[in-house]
């Protein structure tokens, strides 16, 4: 069986394609991998590359997405940064940009805030906290 290496893509809706790539590439520092316009049998398609060999696909679509919580009160998934501090800034470009943030808080391995993109839809952003050695067996 081969290992699982990670999240290709995750779909996004949209009943604005440009938009969301605006929040996503302006805002947010994603880049626009590639567009699809649309055809008679397929919607517009836009693939933004947000790191790594990690995806958003964005589809525009008649329906508006949902902007619900997960079952336990949060977004439900996330973007990655690398430190704190780009955490900070990221958080400043959406203030900037007139779009609505928490505040960031500290959890045992990460911080996180929450945001809701053009749509509505929450996202958190996190950053990894540094990990902290642990005692070698047999040094106490």
């Amino acid at each position: 069986m081969p290992d699982l290496l990670g999240i290709n893509h995750l779909t996004l809706s949209t009943t604005d394609l440009d938009r969301l790539v605006a929040y996503y590439t302006e805002i947010l520092g994603a880049v626009l991998a590639f567009e699809h316009a649309a055809t008679p049998s397929n919607p517009r398609v836009a693939v933004v590359d947000i790191g790594g060999d990690d995806h958003l696909m964005i589809v525009e679509t008649a329906t508006a997405p949902t902007t619900d919580l997960d079952p336990l009160g949060n977004a439900g998934w996330g973007i990655r940064v690398a430190t704190h501090a780009q955490l900070c800034d990221v958080r400043a470009r959406i203030l900037s940009g007139g779009w609505p943030v928490g505040q960031i808080e500290t959890l045992p391995a990460q911080w996180t805030m929450t945001t809701r993109d053009p749509d509505g839809r929450p996202v958190d952003i996190r950053a990894h906290r540094p990990r902290t050695a642990s005692p070698s067996p047999g040094s106490d």
